[in-house]
């Protein structure tokens, strides 16, 4: 997999409430990050929900380029 690969995350969703967010690189799962941290609550704040054609009830998928801060 080519290291200039997009980072994409992905809020994963159980009843209504963001239990995960999911840090992807391509089809490889970097890390879970805690939506209730600072980091999680960045991300969800700065970025747009779309559904999931695959899962829709099941989470929603946030994109954005890859990020230079990745530090916890």
């Amino acid at each position: 997999m080519p290291e200039n690969e997009e980072v994409i995350y992905h809020a994963v969703e159980k009843d209504g409430a963001v239990t995960a967010i999911w840090e992807m690189q391509g089809r490889k799962h970097l890390r879970t990050i805690d939506p209730r941290s600072e980091e999680g609550r960045r991300i969800l704040g700065s970025h747009t929900i779309e559904e999931s054609a695959e899962q829709p009830h099941a989470e929603a998928a946030t994109q954005t380029a890859q990020q230079g801060d990745t530090a916890q």
